[in-house]
């Protein structure tokens, strides 16, 4: 997704399966059975599936939930409209949006729905929480930056940002019945991060947008299990496909144009990918690609989301995959980008210290002319990348650290 990218480097730096995320170290809910979400649980199987529109027709937002003991809603959304424009001759934009929750005593998010106001250039939004030291540091950048928000790539742009939150299509406000929630300080502001997807423009500005979030807020006083939001990242190396070519389809000219597009940490982290999954060794290119990883640390997992691009064919996430025991927590075997949906476990999962995660994801460079969205873009060698046109292999985890409350 994005901050995917910062937020995966920061755990690739640290050689962490799982970048916890809260408001001390920083979306999500499950249940014993009892997660419930309006968005789709399954992935579409029929004769177009797999062959997704990369965005949904006009939104309109399902009726909330009611609201449980002790919950309220808070609503919130920037105070003017924002016209996009992708930066370096790109065709995406990340722009995050500091919104003011009004916490003055602690509180915990059981729920969100981000709300799209124009899904035809709104890729996806991510939901960080930070704390009352952060900010001034979070006004500063507002005031100093032309227009509503900031541009931010990869994270918040703040230090601390915690996620607590995302929206793709086919998401919506997943509910769990356990007392879970992510832990909201007094204090504390939310940022919204909303990828723009500009490839109808070439990049320039046109339509304008002014998405919101409707916000879950429990009283804090008792009883809640904190969440953190665990990513699970996998390297892209994703060849043109049989009949293409262009200057693009040469990897070192497919990662300078990378570079250009998002800057210099967007080839670095090319690297750490390697580091993080295969000991340095540069994986071999293919369509496949997966990552192996040791947690750092005991945990409950509640549920579990995946995330591609437009040319993700499937994505499975597993748990100790080939011991007694082992598990696959997600398998989309035909991955629709219009269905993206918090999978609540059917019951929670402990995982012990050391246990090992890997996620796999396939894509398929074919889709590329079958697509509207990417027909008329040149061939490229794909790598991960923010952009629309690059690629992902992201598995989210909903989890709690053993310990934390």
């Amino acid at each position: 997704m994005n901050k995917v990218l910062t937020g995966a480097a920061v755990a690739l730096a640290t050689t962490l399966l799982i970048a916890a995320c809260g408001p001390s170290s920083p979306t999500g809910s499950a249940a014993a059975g009892q997660g419930r979400s309006s968005g789709p649980p399954q992935a579409s199987t029929g004769p177009t599936a797999g062959l997704h529109a990369g965005h949904a027709g006009p939104f309109t937002a399902p009726p909330p939930q009611p609201l449980r003991e002790s919950e309220r809603f808070v609503d919130l959304k920037p105070p003017r409209s924002y016209t996009p424009a992708a930066p370096s001759g790109g065709t995406d934009e990340y722009r995050c949006f500091l919104l003011d929750p009004g916490l003055t005593r602690s509180a915990f998010l059981t729920g969100n729905q981000f709300l799209p106001q124009n899904t035809a250039i709104v890729h996806h939004a991510i939901i960080f929480q930070i704390g009352p030291d952060s900010v001034q540091a979070a006004h500063d950048l507002d005031a100093r930056t032309p227009g509503e928000g900031w541009t931010c790539f990869g994270d918040a742009g703040v230090e601390g940002g915690a996620w607590v939150g995302h929206w793709a299509p086919g998401a919506d406000e997943t509910l769990f019945s356990q007392k879970i929630g992510y832990a909201m300080p007094a204090g504390s502001r939310v940022i919204m991060q909303v990828h723009y997807n500009l490839l109808a423009t070439g990049g320039k500005p046109g339509q304008s947008d002014r998405s919101g979030m409707r916000l879950r807020l429990a009283d804090g006083k008792d009883g809640f299990t904190p969440l953190q939001t665990g990513q699970l990242v996998a390297p892209i190396e994703l060849p043109c496909a049989t009949g293409e070519s262009g200057p693009l389809c040469d990897r070192e000219a497919a990662v300078s144009d990378l570079s250009h597009r998002f800057g210099r940490q967007a080839e670095e982290t090319l690297g750490m990918l390697a580091e993080y999954c295969s000991d340095g060794v540069p994986p071999a290119p293919g369509p496949t690609q997966r990552c192996d990883r040791p947690t750092p640390a005991a945990g409950t997992i509640y549920g579990v989301a995946g995330h591609m691009h437009l040319l993700g064919r499937s994505i499975k996430i597993e748990l100790n995959p080939g011991k007694p025991g082992g598990r696959t927590l997600l398998d989309i075997p035909v991955y629709d980008f219009d269905e993206q949906a918090i999978r609540p476990l059917p019951k929670p999962v402990a995982v012990a210290a050391g246990d090992t995660f890997r996620v796999t994801c396939t894509h398929d460079a074919g889709l590329r002319t079958m697509l509207p969205a990417l027909r008329g873009l040149p061939p490229r060698y794909v790598v991960w990348g923010e952009g629309t046109s690059d690629e992902m292999c992201l598995g989210l985890l909903m989890w709690s650290p053993a310990g934390r409350s």
